[in-house]
């Protein structure tokens, strides 16, 4: 007779944990889950050996920069659920408790991973001559340099912070790095309970410094600043020996809590706003491994926080990489090739844009296609004599924009500019009340857009007198008004003088900044009010067509796919028999690929060179193909909380290259990971000639031109 043997500890843990995914497997992906998949493939392009060494380096940076996001605005929103005693399920199956506690060992595993792929990357720049180094590896020479370096310059601005019963605990910084300093007296005995201080890690210093090359070495070393100041520790406390230094770095709720309804000034209010920022409950604690007990324990109890705590096995916040890989010198060959964006052809021998604009549609494919093509739009606008007004909204901008510049010389030259700054762009804050103090200055209409509503549309419209008409221009895009991140972000964007169109941007500015019933619209579709309802309509009228067994598609390329509503009426046209293709880079709580519910649905997304960012939908509506351009994904807040913007692209000749576009990147073998219904993410096998969609879409500018000549 057998026994039954009692399954031991971890095995009943993981029967358990087993058991919780089996309950929560729903017909929907987690939005915060879907999230980090996502930064995964971005971590996989650091790991890609075929990716150039320094590119791997700015992926590295990208991760942390993607995590400090995502810890201080969605895991603190969780935290904050907790804390209110919120236990209600969302529509994906989990508690916030539940998904925080899956949120956070993924994260863990995620973390190692990239601290693995941190070491093997910094033995591969190693290798290709270019050094981080320990004080301890120096040279007697370097020593020297680097010992006046800190006395020079570092020990002028550190500050320790001792922590005990008549100094308490100091604020330390959101994402700011730190040294916990745990010190005995002089003479004390050893057994003693240590002292405890805290010295924060200049964040107005480099983070890594140049140390002078060694005799007949091409090599380019550096050393970390908090490696500098460790070793240098005692000159902060005399009278005390240094038992343990580590460094740690603690990331604070990030996201602002506005009562619009109630404020006075809106630009006041967010100043206030972001000086609380710096007091967010924390919401991670991250300290170098083999910090000592005593030390993490007073960290811990400091910002009652435990189970989100990561040891790092490496130097902490690795986002210097990115300033490290752009401003280094030489090694070209450990970078991509350089690419030089075209202007447009349509407006390569015509200096006039309005002439152009009166002729034909043009829509420009940034990063192939420069984006100094809108910025001359908007300079040429400023100081046209006929150009009476200009009217655009600004989400994010540069640092030194010509686009704010050209705002400010038109208003200052006696034209109506009115600009929309929206002041809640998240992290651009502060940028953002600068530049609405300034064009205020010159005499712009700053609107700060409607209570409740973040105004992430990109229009821009030019009313201009022209014989005994005007005549309105409009300039439809994808992407913010930033020529920074235009280079780094694939984006479309429509000039256009149709009138229809013209109409639909005065009436969408009218209602912005006044009192104006919801409009009629001719050509936009517009949110909150009705661009939810309008992909309803065009989802149903697929799913109508393949029911009656006329061709039905959808393509739509978009950031996010997060609104349960969509998602089950994509689901629905699944059933009813559309293909649905959908080119989704990050989130997507869509689950491809289910009898019965999605089999007629595929999911890719694509992380590359550039980060994916265009939203372009396609409506096969039988023979006649209608196809969108917008500012908005198909999240709830995008679809509820915003004012967004989608266009129709009505000219046949630009309808042609956005669909060339979405093709270019369904072709995608090498870059295109596909989502299976499990939640996972698979690379295309290529099979084929290998098609790298950022590649071959450098072509489409040669591609257009052959067409307009033709």
């Amino acid at each position: 007779m057998s026994i039954a043997r009692e399954p031991d500890l971890k095995e009943v843990k993981e029967l358990k944990e087993q058991k919780e995914l089996k309950e929560i497997s729903t017909k929907y992906l987690n939005r915060d889950l879907s999230w980090i998949e996502f930064n995964w493939r971005v971590l996989e392009e650091a790991q890609d050996p075929s990716t150039p060494l320094l590119e791997r380096v700015k992926f590295l940076a990208i991760v942390s920069s993607n995590l400090d996001e995502f810890m201080s605005v969605r895991v603190a929103g969780l935290k904050d659920q907790i804390k209110a005693g919120y236990t209600k399920k969302d529509f994906t199956g989990y508690t916030p408790a539940g998904l925080i506690k899956r949120i956070m060992k993924r994260t863990n595993k995620m973390v190692n991973e990239q601290y693995k792929t941190y070491r093997e990357v910094t033995r591969l720049l190693t290798r290709e001559g270019i050094v981080f180094t320990e004080y301890e590896d120096l040279n007697t020479s370097q020593k020297k340099a680097m010992d006046a370096y800190y006395h020079d310059i570092i020990f002028p601005v550190l500050t320790p912070m001792a922590v005990d019963q008549s100094r308490p605990f100091p604020l330390v910084h959101n994402h700011s790095v730190y040294l916990a300093v745990l010190l005995i007296r002089e003479g004390d005995d050893p057994d003693d309970e240590p002292y405890f201080a805290i010295v924060q890690v200049p964040s107005n210093l480099s983070r890594y410094i140049s140390v002078p090359s060694r005799p007949n070495s091409k090599k380019q070393e550096f050393i970390l600043l908090e490696e500098l100041m460790e070793h240098h520790i005692q000159s902060l406390f005399s009278g005390y020996i240094p038992i343990s230094v580590h460094g740690f770095r603690v990331t604070r709720n990030a996201d602002l809590t506005l009562n619009e309804e109630g404020a006075e000034d809106l630009l006041e209010e967010i100043e206030k706003e972001l000086r609380r920022r710096r007091w967010g409950s924390p919401v991670r604690l991250e300290v170098q491994e083999g910090i000592h007990p005593y030390a993490l324990a007073q960290l811990q109890e400091e910002f009652e926080i435990e189970e989100q705590t990561f040891e790092i096995d490496g130097p902490l916040d690795i986002t210097y990489f990115m300033k490290l890989a752009n401003t280094l010198n030489g090694f070209e060959n450990l970078r991509y090739p350089r690419v030089n964006p075209k202007y447009p052809v349509e407006f390569e021998d015509e200096v006039d844009f309005f002439e152009v604009l009166k002729q034909k549609d043009v829509l420009v494919h940034h990063p192939y296609e420069t984006f100094d093509a809108v910025t001359d739009f908007i300079v040429h606008a400023a100081y046209d004599p006929k150009v009476l007004a200009i009217k655009m909204t600004l989400y994010r901008a540069s640092g030194n924009s010509l686009i704010i510049q050209s705002l400010a010389r038109a208003a200052e030259s006696g034209k109506q500019v009115t600009v929309v700054v929206e002041l809640k762009a998240r992290f651009d804050e502060e940028r953002n009340i600068a530049w609405a103090r300034m064009l205020e200055k010159s005499g712009c209409h700053v609107v700060y857009g409607l209570v409740g509503l973040k105004t992430h549309a990109k229009i821009t419209l030019v009313v201009r007198q022209e014989e005994n008409t005007l005549r309105r221009y409009v300039h439809v895009g994808t992407g913010n008004y930033n020529d920074n991140t235009a280079r780094l972000y694939t984006d479309v964007g429509l000039f256009t003088s149709n009138s229809i169109i013209g109409e639909d941007a005065s009436a969408l500015f009218n209602e912005i900044t006044g009192y104006s019933a919801p409009h009629d619209w001719q050509s936009f579709a517009v949110a909150p009010t009705d661009l939810k309802d309008k992909l309803f309509e065009l989802i149903e009228r697929e799913a109508a067509h393949a029911r009656e067994g006329k061709p039905a598609k959808i393509i739509a390329k978009m950031n996010s796919l997060s609104n349960q509503e969509v998602v089950d009426a994509l689901y629905a046209a699944s059933q009813a028999g559309v293909k649905i293709e959908l080119i989704v880079r990050g989130v997507c709580c869509l689950r491809p690929g289910v009898p019965g519910l999605s089999e007629n649905i595929t999911v890719r997304s694509i992380v590359d060179r550039f980060l994916e960012h265009s939203r372009i939908y396609y409506f096969q509506n039988g023979d006649l193909v209608d196809v969108y351009l917008s500012s908005a994904d198909w999240m709830t807040r995008n679809l509820t909380r915003r004012i967004e913007l989608m266009c129709p692209v009505i000219d046949p000749q630009m309808k042609k290259m956005m669909i060339s576009i979405l093709n270019v990147s369904l072709n995608d073998n090498v870059k295109a990971r596909e989502l299976m219904s499990n939640g996972m993410y698979a690379r295309i096998k290529n099979e084929l000639t290998p098609y790298r969609s950022q590649f071959e879409a450098m072509k489409i500018t040669s591609w257009k031109k052959l067409q307009l000549e033709s």
